[in-house]
C-alpha cells in the first residue's frame, strides 16, 4: 500500500497558481484557509476570508486574457515567494505587469498571502 505524502507548500501554490489560470474560484479558494488574508507589501489589506477573496477574484477572473507566467519561486520553512509576469486586461489597455507573490502556509493551506506589483506595460 503506497503511503499518500502530505502535498509540500510549493505544490499547494502551484495548484493555487494552475486554478487562478484556469479562472476556477472554487478550486483557487479550496488552497486557501476560511480566513486567510491578503495584504499588500505595505500591509493593506487588500481581502480577508473567503467571501472577500471570492469576490475580487471573480471580478479578476472576468478578465479575457488573463494569465499569470511563473519567473521563479523559493520556498523556505512555511513561505513560498513567486516571481510571476502577470498578462492583464488594465483600463487602459492590454497588457503585464511583474509581481512578487509571497504566501504563508500553515497545516495544508495559505493563511496568508502578500502581493508586490511592478509597474504595468501596455502592449
Amino acid at each position: 500500500m503506497t503511503e499518500h505524502k502530505p502535498e509540500t507548500a510549493a505544490e499547494l501554490v502551484q495548484r493555487q497558481l494552475e486554478a487562478y489560470n484556469s479562472k476556477n474560484v472554487q478550486a483557487w479558494l479550496a488552497c486557501y484557509d476560511a480566513d486567510a488574508i491578503q495584504l499588500d507589501f505595505q500591509g493593506t489589506v487588500l481581502a480577508q476570508g473567503h467571501e472577500q477573496m471570492r469576490q475580487r477574484i471573480s471580478q479578476r477572473f472576468t478578465e479575457p486574457d488573463l494569465q499569470a507566467k511563473l519567473l521563479n519561486r523559493m520556498e523556505m520553512a512555511d513561505w513560498v515567494i513567486d516571481h510571476e509576469l502577470i498578462q492583464r486586461n488594465f483600463p487602459e489597455g492590454r497588457g503585464q505587469v511583474e509581481m512578487l507573490c509571497s504566501y504563508q502556509v500553515k497545516q495544508g493551506l495559505i493563511v496568508k498571502a502578500l502581493f508586490q506589483l511592478g509597474e504595468p506595460m501596455l502592449f
